[in-house]
């Protein structure tokens, strides 16, 4: 087949037999089973509506696996990439509402446009600048913050997700006190069974057995239990005005943040006076909706103290809903056992709630095919966090593929993938999806069930259609507690202390990059990308600190005959021969350190004669490297020490002739092999060298 036509479609490869058909079929069902509860979570973590994880679970999937290069990688909604979505856009519109939704899709293409350009330019290795350790810092912190992020689902009581993390959860623990029981036992029932199917029935998905009995259990038992009334049904009529202040400072604080995003907007394409003028007039809003805060909070607390009870009129007179505090004999004996909370107030009509929250209506059919609404500001606005996506969702992906490669023997093109996964989110940005990575639960569930192609993947895409088209009306009852609860069954895994551990044990700087990112990111929660982005600038900056002072080392011979570093090993050194070995390259960087290092080892050898440089360490010269030897040479030669280098590699060697420098330092100073140098020099100053 032609190569130019396999490059652009390398599915066109595939060779599929009856036997490798059955195979993928029985694993895209295995994994399908498994996305679909798992993607509505991730899409409830990204702050959107679970319909929009079975839309990123539907063209992202196949056509990461037409496009890729691994043949087991189950790409779709993950809980990482999840959350970072949402840390990205929460500063920008309120979570659920149709300009996250319309921002989400927007920074799905953004990414997807991205890894897709890596890819075309082969600049795959990009994701190196993010090393292991950062990588493992930032998973631990990320998990821990997905896992406690769902704690206020899992318990049926409210958080505050405007401003820092870390005092939203403060704020969700001091209302521990209203914890919605039957909330609580749907989560704790859920996480219960999934981690029994998983000890005792391994072979079936427990996630889906959840999700089944859950909404089962939710349906029969009448989980969701809602009113609707008019306002002169509920006595006392303080809790009307309680609930209509609480509407009031509401609606005033949405349009406190609606009016900060649009100054901010401004701001980005404003400078000098007017951005100044701007700034200053959104830290004054910034400082409105903070006194708003702690206002809104004791109306919130004050209502959810108020439990009203349904009672049914006399003589044919109207339901009312009354306050358990205010209800008369008589009332409290006609009264329903349930309870009742105010949940909302809509013009003349009030919302009442009396159970938990649940899914709801997903929308049923196939998401519509279009270019997602993007304009300069949006990608100006985006563009740092879905080059952070971009990075951190491919490192996450390759990583696994290459995992599942070890086993299978399958050769990896990591080009290739990155290419395959930006097109998986572009296609996402034009099916209302959100950006999608690869999922090491999904991979496993793939590569455990017999996949042999990406064939098993289009199976699964297949199968989230049909769902789609056919079975969204049966989610209605799912308790959102069980959504929470699939989420921080599947993050439990991500924790890993150990990893940390281990690379503070391997290199105490890669240690330190991996706890710095990891306090950072749960600081800067939920502005996850700079904690990432200071994980991987430390790693950066630590690297070059390395690199500014390598392992220079003074030798002698030891006793066997070899030469060994003499500090380390008591060895004896010669007073007319100085020996050192220079272990990193020499550029610009480390150069004042190898000059110090020369002249240091000169000063503890006042009678030396020649000093022997052994340079199999020095991969390469830059010009301010070859600048230093060329003084160096000089400077020694007129106190009588001639400079000699050993072990020199070829690459050092073509450095030195383009720039005459062998001439400089003398063709015959210059040696391949250090026992060569070691013997010539031993011969000129007459007696072997110790």
């Amino acid at each position: 087949m032609n190569s130019i036509l396999l490059r652009a479609f390398p599915f066109l490869s595939w060779r599929p037999t009856k036997q490798t058909l059955n195979a993928d079929l029985i694993a895209g069902i295995s994994v399908a089973l498994v996305l679909i509860p798992q993607s509505m979570a991730y899409a409830q973590l990204a702050g959107l509506p679970p319909v929009y994880g079975l839309y990123a679970s539907l063209l992202p999937v196949m056509v990461a696996a037409l496009w890729g290069s691994s043949n087991q990688l189950a790409t779709g909604p993950v809980a990482v990439v999840s959350l970072l979505t949402a840390s990205a856009l929460i500063p920008l519109a309120a979570e659920g509402s149709a300009e996250f939704v319309v921002l989400a899709i927007a920074l799905a293409f953004i990414v997807g446009v991205i890894q897709l350009m890596l890819g075309l330019f082969k600049l795959g290795a990009l994701v190196s600048f993010i090393s292991h350790p950062v990588i493992v810092g930032f998973t631990n912190a990320a998990a821990i913050i997905i896992a406690l992020s769902q704690l206020n689902k899992l318990l049926g009581v409210p958080i505050d997700t405007s401003g820092h993390f870390l005092l939203g959860l403060w704020g969700m623990l001091l209302e521990l006190g209203s914890i919605h029981w039957p909330t609580l036992a749907f989560g704790i029932g859920a996480i219960a069974l999934m981690v029994l199917m998983k000890r005792f029935i391994p072979k079936v998905p427990g996630v889906l057995v959840a999700v089944v009995v859950a909404i089962l259990l939710s349906w029969a038992l009448g989980y969701e239990r809602k009113a609707e009334t008019s306002l002169d049904r509920i006595a006392p009529a303080e809790v009307v005005t309680l609930a209509q202040s609480i509407e009031r400072e509401n609606t005033r604080l949405a349009e406190l943040d609606e009016r900060i995003r649009n100054i901010e907007a401004e701001l980005r394409e404003e400078e000098g006076a007017e951005a100044v003028r701007l700034r200053h007039e959104v830290d004054q809003l910034r400082l409105e909706r903070e006194d708003l805060h702690p206002e809104l909070a004791e109306l919130r607390a004050q209502i959810r103290d108020i439990s009203l009870r349904r009672v049914p009129g006399a003589d044919n007179a109207p339901v009312r809903f009354i306050a358990e505090q205010h209800l008369t004999d008589g009332e409290r004996d006609r009264a329903d056992r349930g309870s009742w909370r105010v949940e909302r107030i809509e013009e003349d009509r009030i919302h009442l709630n009396g159970g938990g929250a649940v899914v709801g209506n997903v929308p049923q059919g196939l998401p519509s095919f279009s270019l997602p609404d993007i304009g300069f500001s949006t990608i100006t606005t985006l563009l740092t966090a879905a080059f952070v996506i971009a990075l951190v969702g491919f490192t996450e992906a390759i990583a696994i593929a290459k995992a599942m490669a070890a086993r299978t023997g399958q050769r990896l093109d990591p080009n290739k993938e990155l290419m395959g996964q930006g097109l998986a989110n572009i296609a996402g940005g034009m099916t209302q999806g959100y950006p999608v990575s690869g999922s090491f639960s999904r991979s496993a569930v793939n590569l455990n069930s017999g996949a042999k192609s990406g064939l098993a993947s289009v199976f699964t895409a297949v199968i989230i259609g049909l769902a789609l088209l056919f079975l969204t009306p049966l989610i209605y009852h799912l308790p959102q507690a069980v959504l929470a609860a699939i989420i921080m069954m599947a993050v439990a895994g991500l924790v890993n202390f150990k990893a940390i551990k281990h690379a503070w044990v391997a290199n105490k700087h890669d240690g330190a990059a991996a706890i710095v990112t990891f306090i950072a990111t749960l600081a800067m929660a939920p502005n996850l990308d700079y904690g990432i982005l200071i994980g991987a600038g430390l790693a950066i900056v630590l690297y070059l600190y390395r690199t500014m002072q390598p392992r220079v080392s003074e030798l002698a011979r030891y006793e066997d005959g070899t030469l060994r570093e003499a500090q380390r090993y008591g060895l004896e050194t010669n007073e007319k021969v100085g020996m050192m070995r220079f272990d990193g390259s020499l550029y610009f960087a480390n150069v004042p350190y190898f000059e110090d290092a020369v002249l240091d080892l000169v000063s503890r050898h006042p009678q030396a004669k020649y000093l022997i440089i052994v340079g199999k360490g020095i991969n390469e010269i830059d010009a301010s490297g070859e600048e230093v030897i060329h003084q160096l040479v000089h400077r020694l030669k007129a106190r009588g020490i001639t400079l000699v280098f050993a072990g020199v590699k070829a690459q050092v060697m073509e450095v030195l002739q383009r720039t005459g420098l062998d001439d400089v330092i003398g063709q015959d100073n210059i040696f391949k092999s250090t026992d060569h140098a070691v013997k010539t020099v031993s011969e000129k100053v007459g007696e072997p060298i110790r």
